[in-house]
């Protein structure tokens, strides 16, 4: 049996990784400025977080969601405290596509209209409901097509409002800052706007923090700098540091039902061990504020350099390109001249997503190869 063949490879294999740090079998040692697409939240081999999941598998890995589990109370306070929603209830599942999957169905379930208001070049995931609001054809298949989902420009309020003055939109769902689309930022003003707007119409606000949550913004949601307060937001990637986690955070004013929403193999035994390790080390070692600083440092840096074209992003996200290079020929320069990792977004956008640990010397030595370049 081979591997169905979806995914362009670097000719690299990782095999071990510390910090923000990767290695290959030789030992060649490679800076991590992916993540692992914004997963590695905390670092490569945490100590706190490989002994948390390794004490966990040792006792009980995994038992369905049919009995008790202190782990997931115990995820929920932490998670409530340090996001600010500790009002808000939590279901847990295992993925970013799959939180939005059920995110949408939860806001149809409890306004009982059919129809997502969805913005351009957003993604969602790549699983049915999630990849109907996702504004690219190319990764829609025809069963997914769907006329349920209405697409219009980010930071486009006259769009937003004839949209949504039809009061037919069971949810209005937005990144908090685009990822996939190449780093792009609602405003805050079109967030508050978007708000309201779904207050006054009866639509349920869904805010996808899956890539831009979770500290990585500088705040724990990006959503947090315009100060509103969605109905769902969902929430992955670096929610466990590369175990497969993911959560929805439900609004007190939604009401739940039994059967509504369910998951076999989320919020397990060993997913909430981990994400409870990450909130610790979180809180441990300031890593919000630790993305802040040095994504400030990065983006000042970044636009000081003479080719840049652009230089998008807050924290620890960041996008920008380079006049003369292609994103995909700058990152094969820093990636296979450099022993940098870097993600693409798009044509151009070289997308950073590194741990929240990266230390301002890292973020140094990054920016001095930038100055080769």
């Amino acid at each position: 049996m081979t591997l169905f063949d979806v995914y362009s490879l670097y000719d690299i294999e990782p095999v071990c990784g510390k910090g923000s740090h990767v290695f290959t079998e030789d030992g060649t040692d490679y800076l991590d400025l992916y993540g692992g697409h914004a997963v590695i939240s905390i670092g490569h081999a945490h100590p706190e977080y490989v002994k948390a999941i390794s004490d966990q598998v040792a006792t009980l890995g995994f038992y369905s969601n049919s009995v008790q589990n202190s782990l997931q109370h115990k995820f929920a306070e932490k998670l409530g405290k340090a996001s600010g929603y500790d009002d808000y209830s939590l279901f847990l599942c295992n993925s970013g596509a799959e939180a939005n999957e059920n995110a949408i169905k939860l806001a149809s379930f409890t306004t009982g209209r059919e129809n997502v208001l969805a913005f351009g070049k957003a993604f969602h995931g790549r699983t049915s409901g999630a990849v109907a609001a996702t504004d690219n054809p190319a990764i829609r298949s025809r069963f997914n097509e769907t006329n349920n989902v209405t697409f219009v420009p980010l930071n486009d309020m006259d769009a937003v409002k004839t949209v949504l003055d039809t009061r037919e939109y069971a949810a209005a769902i937005i990144e908090g800052i685009q990822g996939v689309a190449g780093i792009h930022e609602p405003s805050d003003e079109f967030l508050r706007f978007l708000a309201e707007e779904c207050k006054r119409t009866g639509t349920l606000l869904i805010l996808d923090e899956i890539q831009s949550g979770y500290g990585r913004s500088g705040k724990f949601f990006a959503h947090q700098y315009a100060g509103i307060r969605p109905d769902i937001i969902t929430c992955a990637k670096g929610i466990a540091n590369g175990f497969p986690a993911a959560a929805v955070l439900i609004s007190p004013d939604i009401p739940a039902k039994k059967g509504m929403l369910g998951t076999t193999f989320g919020g397990n035994h060993l997913a909430c061990a981990a994400a409870i390790a990450v909130l610790d080390v979180m809180e441990k070692e300031n890593l919000i504020d630790n993305a802040s600083k040095v994504g400030e440092y990065l983006i000042s840096e970044l636009k000081k350099l003479p080719k840049i074209k652009d230089v998008r992003g807050k924290g620890l996200m960041i996008g920008f390109e380079i006049d003369g290079y292609t994103g995909g020929e700058l990152r094969k320069k820093l990636l296979f001249d450099h022993h940098i990792f870097t993600g693409g977004a798009g044509q151009y956008t070289v997308r950073l997503l590194p741990a929240l640990s990266l230390s301002l010397e890292e973020a140094e030595s990054f920016i001095k190869v930038m100055k080769t370049v």
